[in-house]
């Protein structure tokens, strides 16, 4: 075969439908207002409030942070995990109306479902994420340029393994009720212990050993750290960044390969 015919059957069999479902689900979720503003104005929600709430009472003995300052990196990862939750239900919604089954039996790759699908939730993620930075200099965070590169890599590789969760446990879901009972059970529990609404030490018994041991930790850390004045710095009791990145790179990709291997199943039974 020459590159000519390996890349045109690259390109129809791979990247053009990735593109498409990619595609596909970015309008589809952008012409639905009702998941845009719950996963963009629920964290904010819980921001303002929370923030007002312990702001007089609450500092972090770590970084030394203020309330607010200490939950926005929380806030981040909470509107990256909805996003990946309001995108992600669409897979639900296309085994229901057929189009997932027309896709398994179409000359796509098995691949190219699960890389548009978290394509386009991370795309959707990252954008909301921006979005809601606006809000730093209300939290009396201030950025700088060596800020910017530690900040894209945490919130690319935060939205990947945000997306790649939801879509794994969306595909597991026989409907939207069991994907959101799921949510409810899992996905917000283990936001809840990954540090992003309180600080997590040695100190706290088992619930340190379940923060070290839960895959969201790692996300929330690695915004956390890109926000600090020296991203690179060491902060007690908080992995570093370079480890935060790897386990969370590491996280979303075993996640892909746990897609593929399920769909793949699927495809041949």
């Amino acid at each position: 075969m020459t590159l000519n015919s390996i890349f045109s059957s690259t390109y129809k069999s791979f990247i053009l439908p990735s593109f498409a479902i990619c595609w596909r689900d970015i309008l589809r979720f952008l012409r639905q207002r009702h998941r845009i503003s719950g996963a963009l104005f629920t964290p904010l929600l819980f921001w303002v409030l929370l923030s007002a709430g312990f702001s007089i009472s609450f500092q972090d003995p770590i970084s030394k942070a203020t309330y607010a300052q200490y939950y926005f990196s929380g806030t981040l990862a909470l509107i990256m995990l909805f996003t990946a939750i309001f995108s992600t239900v669409t897979v639900i919604e296309d085994r229901r109306e057929g189009f997932l089954q027309y896709a398994l039996v179409s000359q796509a790759k098995t691949a190219s479902i699960v890389t548009g699908k978290l394509i386009g939730g991370s795309i959707l993620a990252i954008f909301q994420s921006l979005i809601f930075c606006i809000l730093l200099p209300f939290a009396q965070i201030s950025l700088s340029l060596h800020n910017l590169i530690p900040l894209a890599l945490a919130l690319l590789a935060s939205s990947l393994a945000m997306t790649a969760l939801g879509f794994l446990t969306a595909w597991q879901s026989e409907s939207t009720a069991g994907f959101h009972a799921l949510m409810n059970l899992i996905l917000l529990p283990l936001w809840m212990l990954s540090g992003a609404l309180f600080p997590i030490t040695p100190q706290s018994g088992i619930v340190w050993w379940i923060y070290l041991a839960n895959p969201i930790s790692y996300p929330v850390a690695a915004i956390r750290l890109a926000l600090q004045p020296n991203p690179w710095s060491y902060l007690p009791h908080t992995p570093s960044l370079p480890l935060s990145l790897f386990i969370t790179v590491t996280f979303a990709s075993s996640l892909f390969f746990i897609s593929l291997l399920i769909i793949k199943r699927k495809k041949t039974a």
